[in-house]
């Protein structure tokens, strides 16, 4: 069976955060990661805000809150239990048909993402939004720092989460928040 046929199992891996053998989240143990450092959570602080703008549809803190109303319902990462090689490869490759971009720019282009093109998404009738920026491999592991550091599995947040979220307190955490 081609691996793109098993997409729908894919998605049910995403929902549930079980693994499928040979997909990303497989029960194989993983390497070790590297701990991550100030500068590389920082760094993919950044890229959530900036570059790759994911706060449009996640929101600023991740919660699914979006900030900009004509983008897409992003997930909520704060209650998400990807692993991180799940994370790592949905901003890869994106979600086909649920608005979450492809930020590695081959992604479809050869067969990658579980041996798919962008004819094959076609011929599915899937479709794949733009995303704001292509990310280096690189930013994408910082940005997974970032996330996993400050947002995924930490809950709604708080005051002090927004501290922390921020690394100091700042107008947005006295504005929704309040004392």
């Amino acid at each position: 069976m081609p691996a793109w046929t098993r997409w729908p199992a894919l998605a049910v891996v995403m929902t549930l955060g079980g693994g499928v053998p040979g997909l990303p989240g497989s029960p194989a143990p993983a390497p070790a990661q590297a701990q991550p450092t100030e500068a590389s959570i920082a760094s993919g602080m950044r890229i959530y805000r900036q570059k790759a703008d994911c706060q449009a549809c996640h929101g600023w803190a991740g919660d699914g809150r979006k900030m900009d109303y004509q983008m897409p319902d992003g997930a909520n990462l704060r209650e998400s239990r990807l692993s991180r090689e799940q994370l790592v490869f949905v901003i890869k490759c994106g979600l086909p048909g649920r608005s979450m971009p492809a930020f590695d720019r081959f992604a479809y282009r050869d067969d990658r993402c579980l041996g798919r093109t962008q004819a094959d998404l076609r011929r599915q009738g899937l479709e794949l939004p733009d995303p704001a920026a292509t990310l280096q491999p690189r930013e994408i592991e910082r940005l997974a720092d970032f996330l996993f550091a400050k947002v995924m599995g930490r809950g709604p947040m708080d005051r002090a989460a927004c501290v922390d979220y921020w690394g100091e307190e700042v107008d947005i955490c006295r504005t929704e928040f309040p004392d």
